[in-house]
C-alpha cells in the first residue's frame, strides 16, 4: 500500500472516491454524476466539491467539471486500495457480496496502515496455502 491518507471526513473520502471511479470510467467527474451515484442531493454534492476545493483535494469549475488535485488522488488511490485489499480478504471465505460490500465500506475509512498490512500479508499467505485456507473456511 502506497498510503493509509485519507481526508479525515469519511464524506470526503466517499466523495474522493467516487470522483476517481467517474475519472476513470468516464474521463470527467459531473456533480449530477456524483449525486446520482452516492445517493445525494445535487445542492449536497456542490457543497461538499465546494469544500473539497477549498481543502485542495479537487479542482471544481462550475459547468465544467471536477479534477482531482495531486493530494486528492493520493487519498482516493489509498482508499481505493484499502476498499480492493479487504474486498480481496472476505472474498477468500466466500462470503456472499452483498456483506462483504456493505462490511468493506464501513471498515475501509477506518483502518489503519498496520492493520491493513496485515490483511494484505495474510492474503499473500492463504492464496499460496490452499491447505490452511480450507482449514480456516471449516471453521466459519
Amino acid at each position: 500500500m502506497s498510503s493509509n491518507r485519507t481526508s479525515g471526513s469519511v464524506a470526503m473520502d466517499d466523495y474522493l472516491e467516487q470522483i476517481l471511479n467517474l475519472i476513470e470510467e468516464k474521463g470527467y467527474a459531473r456533480p449530477i454524476d456524483i449525486s446520482k451515484n452516492l445517493g445525494i442531493s445535487q445542492a449536497s454534492v456542490t457543497n461538499m466539491l465546494r469544500r473539497l476545493d477549498s481543502e485542495g483535494l479537487v479542482k471544481h469549475e462550475k459547468y465544467r467539471g471536477t479534477i482531482l488535485t495531486d493530494k486528492g488522488h493520493e487519498i482516493a488511490n489509498a482508499i481505493i486500495e484499502r476498499h480492493a485489499a479487504l474486498t480481496e480478504f472476505l472474498r477468500l471465505f466466500d462470503i456472499d457480496e452483498e456483506t462483504i460490500y456493505a462490511d468493506v465500506e464501513g471498515m475501509e475509512h477506518h483502518v489503519s496502515k498496520a492493520t491493513l498490512g496485515v490483511i494484505t500479508a495474510l492474503v499473500d499467505e492463504l492464496k499460496s496455502n490452499h491447505e490452511l485456507l480450507t482449514r480456516l473456511r471449516k471453521k466459519i
